[in-house]
């Protein structure tokens, strides 16, 4: 039976990296194509009240060939949540968020409608991948034709088919994937893990009054001097390799909780 692939993002349904994407994976099986109408950056895993929930079909013709997809009135997960619930006649046997306009790195994932909507997919109990191409920050807004997809496609298209082939550690939920500006097909790939540094640095809004419009800025702020060498900030920026990073939605401090229960009630 024909693998049957949901694929979303967090930039809309325009978005030349989500299409990079489907091509990709078409190979693999039967692609269904869920996004966000609008641009929905930084959407984290929200669920918002004031999403509409419309789904609209379309058509588009991506290098010849046309693709019957959705576009959502909501968040990326909301985006996750409509298809598997209402669009796809078959659950998914794996669920892709990406391509993304920008790297999403460290403590920055819950921040990252990319990683957000992987983080859907895996609660629901599917095999999830998140990937982001890492670009100048003035593309992360952008439809530009200028960033290059081809081999974030590749790598799309190989962990895919990992997770569609393996069977994975019970705690390893989702993958995410961080692909270097300059990486060809060739580029190595590493396992690695997440930085606690904070990744992207908040800006003060530059505006004369609080009753102008603002919003609050961002500017790339990672520091790789003290950086160990095994997280996606250092594998992906130094190494310029591909990071590949594991996550499990259980938050829980990876700590000894009795001695922690202990220490506390002292």
């Amino acid at each position: 039976m024909q693998k049957q692939i949901l694929l979303t993002n967090d930039d809309g349904i325009q978005s030349p990296g989500l299409w990079a994407a489907a091509e990709a994976l078409s190979t693999l099986g039967y692609v269904t194509v869920a996004a966000p109408r609008n641009q929905s950056s930084g959407m984290g895993r929200s669920l918002p009240g004031t999403s509409d929930g419309i789904i609209q079909p379309e058509t588009l013709v991506v290098h010849g060939q046309e693709w019957t997809v959705y576009a959502v009135g909501g968040s990326p997960a909301q985006a996750v949540l409509h298809a598997i619930l209402e669009i796809m006649p078959q659950k998914p046997d794996l669920m892709v968020s990406g391509i993304n306009y920008g790297e999403n790195i460290g403590t920055g994932v819950t921040i990252s409608g990319t990683v957000g909507a992987a983080m859907e997919g895996a609660a629901l109990g599917y095999r999830a991948l998140a990937v982001s191409l890492q670009t100048d920050q003035k593309y992360h807004l952008s439809y530009s034709r200028d960033v290059e997809f081809a081999a974030a496609a590749q790598f799309t298209l190989k962990f895919a088919r990992m997770l569609l082939e393996k069977q994975f550690p019970e705690d390893v939920q989702l993958l995410k994937v961080e692909v270097p500006s300059d990486a060809t097909i060739e580029t190595p790939w590493e396992i690695s893990r997440l930085t606690r540094q904070r990744y992207y640095e908040p800006l003060k809004p530059e505006r004369t009054s609080w009753n102008v419009a603002a919003n609050v800025g961002y500017r790339e702020a990672a520091r790789l001097e003290d950086e160990a060498e095994d997280t996606d900030a250092y594998v992906m920026r130094k190494k310029r390799r591909v990071a590949v990073t594991p996550l499990s939605l259980d938050l829980t401090s990876r700590v000894d909780l009795s001695a922690l229960e202990k220490f506390m009630r002292e």
